[in-house]
């Protein structure tokens, strides 16, 4: 008899907490085309490309002047003596370092200025999905842009709610 009501204990409780579990909805969203679909996006896309772009130049000058020695030292070398090769190899070498240095430094730049541009961005979007998912009574919200979605029902796609909110067609 013990045992039947522990079975029946056991059960009613699994019959509850199941309950509870179904009340949670769930919903996804592909945040990447959300964040693409957003003016603020398309603004900070060319700002970045503005940016680099300015960076790139200023790159090219530095490729210029090595350029300009590499080909001045081939064009002398024969009639140079082994001290002032010497000394323009180093100045060869000392260039092309600079350059690497440079374009690593605009690398980091770069990314940093799209971090930058981005963050505001990625919060107005992330404050958007907050807001329809309380509004809908989600309580989770998946984001399906990394592919990891492999089965979500079409009504569960909260990305149109989201642009209307965002006010984004």
């Amino acid at each position: 008899m013990k045992k039947y009501v522990i079975i029946a204990f056991v059960a009613v409780t699994g019959l509850f907490s199941v309950n509870a579990m179904a009340q949670s909805k769930v919903a996804h969203i592909n945040a990447q085309a959300l964040v693409a679909s957003m003016p603020e996006a398309k603004k900070a896309e060319t700002d970045l490309q503005t940016f680099a772009q300015s960076l790139e130049g200023e790159g090219k000058t530095m490729v210029d002047e090595y350029t300009k020695k590499m080909k001045d030292f081939d064009d002398k070398a024969a009639t140079m003596t082994d001290n002032m090769k010497e000394i323009k190899g180093r100045e060869i070498q000392d260039a092309q370092k600079r350059i690497q240095d440079y374009r690593e430094a605009a690398e980091q730049k770069v990314q940093t200025k799209q971090q930058e541009l981005l963050k505001p961005i990625y919060d107005k979007a992330r404050k958007a999905i907050e807001d329809v998912a309380k509004e809908k009574g989600y309580g989770y919200v998946i984001d399906s842009s990394a592919g990891m979605l492999l089965v979500s029902p079409a009504a569960d796609d909260i990305l149109a709610a989201v642009k209307t909110k965002l006010g984004v067609k």
